[in-house]
């Protein structure tokens, strides 16, 4: 099989990452659950997780990386940690379902109102100052919290976040970023960004495993827990610790994700994430030079450029040239990839459409086979 599917998740993972689970399976213990030498070994581990985290994404201490399951976990925690009733929330109109659906629900429920503001507008391309207008003008007294993708999971559309957070910022409300499709591929900073909290996941950009993800969180940003459990920490209290990440850690973390998560952090830092922006950029742009000349396919967001590219056909639904693709052995995505807003956005068709998500480890040679083998499809039919 040849992998396209790499904002869902990176594939393959270093073999450093491997090596760094398996490692962790057989010598850690549970941190701060015990004296012991496995368990100072693994409280050890996290903590320098933790701090690999926080210089890497310029967070002021490793004591606000609070280590998740996931970025869906991050936002969640986020968004209800946050937002109180009657307070009013902002999200851009290209989110993923991980932050549509909680405000959705919130607001459902009568405890917050939000609004979205047009972060892309597939009829005309958007300047820097044109979007901080259009989000600007959506913002209320009461708005309490902007919360957006950096970069959509279906086109290679980035938001421009350094100017995002200095309108905030002077307005005194909190900026969260779902970090899912950019981190390790573009360059991000709390503190310059004037980020408040940064949800990621470590199996994609980060190449780490699935099962960890991390939020942080910025010197005057606190939320609410989302969870209440062990700590291993005050245990005599009846409530979780004031103290991050403590706060927000219930329960035994996973820890053979977070050694392989930070294992891949150190991989990502190697390589370097303007290499690797580079090569996987080059690679769709290759697809997109390939495909903008056949009939009936209309590439999404062509203007952009980055590691993803989303297409239609007028000929075949998207479910039926993936799996065409996969008889023929590509691994590619199809469907609405959990993001409504964003395809109503960009008007993709009502089946969906066919992602291509290049990764570090794919090849030139690799692009061309997807590519010949898409004009295959397209000219001789499913």
């Amino acid at each position: 099989m040849i992998y396209f599917d790499n904002a869902a998740t990176s594939f393959p993972k270093p073999p450093e990452v491997q090596e760094a689970v398996l490692r962790a399976l057989g010598e850690w213990g549970n941190p701060g659950r015990g004296s012991h030498k496995m368990a100072i070994k693994a409280a050890e581990g996290v903590y320098a997780a933790r701090e690999a985290l926080a210089s890497f994404f310029d967070c002021p201490d490793p004591l606000r990386v609070v280590l998740t399951p996931g970025a869906t976990h991050s936002i969640n925690l986020a968004i209800k940690g946050l937002l109180r009733p009657g307070d009013h929330a902002v999200c851009s109109n290209l989110e993923h379902n991980a932050v549509y659906r909680p405000l959705e629900r919130l607001a459902r429920e009568g405890k917050i109102t939000y609004d979205r503001f047009a972060a892309y507008d597939p009829e005309r391309a958007l300047s820097e100052e044109e979007i901080c207008r259009n989000l600007a003008a959506k913002l209320r007294k009461n708005t309490r919290l902007v919360i957006c993708t950096h970069a959509s999971n279906i086109c290679s559309c980035a938001l421009p976040l350094e100017a995002m957070g200095r309108l905030l910022r002077a307005r005194g409300i909190f900026l969260c970023v779902d970090g899912a499709q950019s981190a390790g591929r573009l360059p991000i900073s709390l503190e310059r960004m004037k980020i408040d909290a940064l949800c990621l996941p470590g199996h994609k950009g980060l190449f780490g495993p699935a099962g960890c993800g991390a939020l942080l969180l910025g010197e005057n940003c606190l939320p609410m827990p989302l969870l209440e459990g062990g700590s291993g920490y005050r245990s005599f209290s009846p409530d979780m610790p004031e103290e991050s990440p403590e706060r927000y850690e219930a329960g035994t973390l996973p820890t053979p994700a977070i050694a392989g998560l930070m294992a891949g952090l150190n991989f990502v830092e190697k390589v370097g994430i303007s290499e690797i922006e580079a090569h996987e950029t080059a690679l769709a742009e290759r697809l997109k030079e390939r495909l903008s000349s056949v009939p009936d396919v209309k590439i999404y967001a062509p203007e952009r450029k980055g590691s993803i590219l989303l297409f239609s056909s007028g000929r075949y639904p998207a479910s039926a040239i993936g799996e065409e693709l996969d008889r023929r052995g590509f691994c590619v995505r199809t469907g609405f990839h959990c993001a409504a807003l964003a395809h109503k956005t960009l008007k993709t068709p009502e089946t969906g459409a066919v992602r291509v998500s290049t990764g570090f480890f794919n090849t030139r040679r690799e692009i061309d086979a997807l590519a010949d083998a898409l004009d295959e499809i397209f000219q001789n039919g499913i």
